[in-house]
């Protein structure tokens, strides 16, 4: 019996992911194709740059693809802040408002650009600054895996960040004693694109070691780790959005402490908890989320981690996924939802 359709599957860096896709193809048994160019039904499904997008915009009822053709507002910083913000102005009692910190947006190409930022776009930053009673961390807009994150509590100190990065582009030292800083360095004149973010000073903490990973749980004294939650969820047509319930923790590699400058560097250990920061480490320091039910929580009186708990974060989520993907559809400018399209994220 001949397929229905053709299905094209691309995924040049990530071959566990092409066959994973393709495994899930088995029980319809497409038409497996070398090239988007084709004619009766298709499914595309593999990187942005391999899809064929003019297709999936003028032939939307034969083929289907991976990935919205539009939707920067989900995958850059920068254009993530400018739609959530410009959402809440419209709608202030949203979730959002709550579940994103203080967040401040520059483009900036090289250090000496500060000066006059501060008197302009990053005004309301400044002063909060001069107040020195918080911390606050630096995103790219456009690089993942922890690349170029850092925080600061001080004008200095921002300023010294983007010095840093001009000194590390200039420098042709690659040695093997780079501190970590200096490893996760990004080029400012090619990013450009920044967001800055209100540092949260008291956040959950877990010790993953208490859940036992390749063994038995770590004997004696634990500390809390910084975390964040790995969610996945899938975007479907125009549109609704599904909610992967078996969520990630990923943890930093060492206990949580407040930031704090030694020698003029801060110790960004207890703070990035990326996993491709950790690869020494493998899996040591992934846990499920819901893996944690019986655990203390080392950031409060050590009460116990319930399943209630853990409930009420999955709502949490829910409803600020929810809000996120209502801001993106609002601004079309930065996502277009389309019924033929869907991503996962």
């Amino acid at each position: 019996m001949a397929s229905s359709f053709s299905a094209f599957i691309d995924w040049p860096d990530a071959p566990l992911t092409a066959s994973l896709v393709r495994k899930a193809l088995e029980g319809l048994s497409p038409t497996h194709a070398d090239s988007p160019i084709q004619t009766g039904n298709l499914l595309q499904w593999s990187t942005y740059d391999s899809i064929d997008h003019e297709q999936a915009l003028t032939r939307p009822k034969q083929v289907l693809s991976s990935s919205y053709t539009f939707r920067k507002a989900l995958i850059r910083k920068h254009f993530l802040s400018r739609v959530v913000h410009a959402y809440l102005t419209k709608h202030p009692d949203s979730p959002l408002k709550r579940a994103i910190p203080a967040t401040y947006e520059l483009e900036i190409s090289f250090a000496d650009e500060l000066d006059e930022m501060w008197t302009d776009e990053l005004w309301e930053l400044g002063q909060k600054l001069d107040g020195g009673d918080s911390w606050w961390i630096l995103k790219p807009g456009m690089a993942d895996r922890g690349m170029g994150i850092r925080i600061f509590n001080s004008k200095e100190g921002f300023q010294e960040i983007f010095e840093g990065f001009e000194s590390d582009e200039e420098s042709d030292d690659d040695s093997e004693g780079q501190a970590q800083a200096s490893d996760t360095a990004v080029v400012t004149s090619q990013l450009r694109h920044f967001v800055v973010q209100e540092y949260l000073p008291n956040p959950l903490l877990f010790n993953p070691h208490e859940v036992s990973w390749q063994g038995t749980p770590k004997s004696g004294a634990l500390e809390g780790h910084k975390f964040h939650l790995r969610v996945y969820c899938v975007a479907a047509g125009a549109l609704k959005v599904y909610v992967y319930t078996r969520i990630l923790a990923l943890f930093a590699p060492v206990p949580y402490t407040e930031p704090q400058t030694e020698d003029g560097e801060i110790d960004l250990g207890p703070h990035l908890t990326n996993t491709s920061l950790q690869t020494e480490l493998g899996e040591e320091n992934v846990r499920l989320f819901d893996e944690l039910i019986g655990s203390r929580i080392m950031s409060s009186d050590q009460r116990v981690f319930t399943a209630d708990d853990l409930q009420d974060i999955l709502v949490q989520v829910s409803d600020a996924l929810g809000e996120t993907f209502q801001a993106a559809v609002d601004s079309p400018v930065h996502f277009q939802a389309c019924p033929h399209l869907f991503q996962s994220l």
